[in-house]
């Protein structure tokens, strides 16, 4: 069984109190993508500029991951650049879309029908042209941002009402529903029709709330902290690769996968860039679970 991702290639420049990097590959569907890899087929969906180089098309492809769906455009990749003072938010010191401005997804014929289907954070009208076009999937997931909340609120309630599961963090899922309350708050996007929230809660982990049960799950610890972009994108890509894999939603699955997700988003912020999530290995990641069970005991 396989995974899409549709989501944004980009370049990222980080400075953060443990270094810095620069022009160093990110985006939500890379992100996503390296780390739903170790669990299933990947297929990712995204536009990049002429300038992107075949050495990050070879990492890509060296985990296995289906690039039918990049799409190269004349002119620069979406290049993003922010400082980290505090691993809690970043400010941003510039953004330029270059060609993710005029991104309309595309889906090669490869990518048309899976089993599974992840609308990462992009502008809620590309994420309904995606389900607009796709064929048939048996589980599709989205992510947002408050960006979003603010600035088109309907389109993104429409949009919710067409997924099983959303991604989103406390700040955001207060802002969409009005509700201080999270499980309340949940059970309101459930209303919606969605089988699953998954709540983001940073340094403080996750809760995954469905219409019968919730599951806390806390972070992984970390000796270091490095980089804490795309942790979120991470984190639902272990989660909807593991949940790909054994094709089940039941809630011991549920459960795995929300650990899955811990693990995968402790990787990614161990190091900068896309680093840990490309160099490790599923022994590696089961090795980590096992630690993450007991300490979740």
């Amino acid at each position: 069984m396989s995974l899409v991702i549709v989501g944004s290639i980009a370049f990222d420049t980080i400075e953060s109190p443990a270094g810095k990097v620069v022009d160093a590959l990110g985006g939500s569907a890379v992100y996503g993508s390296l780390s739903a890899s170790h669990f299933t087929d990947v297929r990712i969906v995204g536009v990049v500029g002429t300038d992107f180089p075949n050495s990050a098309i070879d990492l890509l492809k060296s985990r296995n991951i289906c690039v039918n769906g990049l799409e190269v455009v004349e002119g620069k990749t979406f290049r993003w650049s922010g400082v980290y003072e505090n691993f809690n938010q970043a400010q941003t010191l510039f953004t330029e879309l270059n060609v993710f401005a005029d991104f309309e997804p595309k889906l090669p014929t490869s990518c048309s029908s899976c089993h599974t289907l992840f609308l990462a954070n992009i502008h809620p009208d590309l994420q309904h042209k995606v389900l607009d076009d796709v064929k048939q999937y048996s589980l599709v997931a989205c992510d947002t941002m408050n960006y979003w909340i603010t600035l088109c609120p309907d389109r993104l309630r429409e949009l919710i009402q067409r997924v099983d599961i959303l991604f989103i963090n406390e700040d955001e899922i207060r802002q969409l529903t009005g509700i201080r309350d999270i499980f309340a708050a949940a059970r309101s996007i459930h209303d919606m029709g969605v089988k699953l929230v998954v709540i983001k809660r940073g340094e403080y982990g996750s809760v995954t709330v469905s219409r019968d049960s919730f599951y806390f799950a806390p972070a992984y610890p970390i000796p270091q902290v490095k980089d804490t972009t795309g942790a979120g994108d991470s984190f639902a890509g272990g989660f909807l690769g593991y949940l790909t894999e054994v094709g089940s939603l039941d809630d011991e699955h549920i459960r795995k996968a929300v650990l899955y997700g811990t693990v995968m988003a402790a990787l990614d912020v161990s190091e900068f860039s896309v680093d840990a999530l490309a160099k490790t290995d599923r022994a590696t990641i089961d090795e980590m679970l096992g630690n993450l069970k007991q300490w979740t005991c």
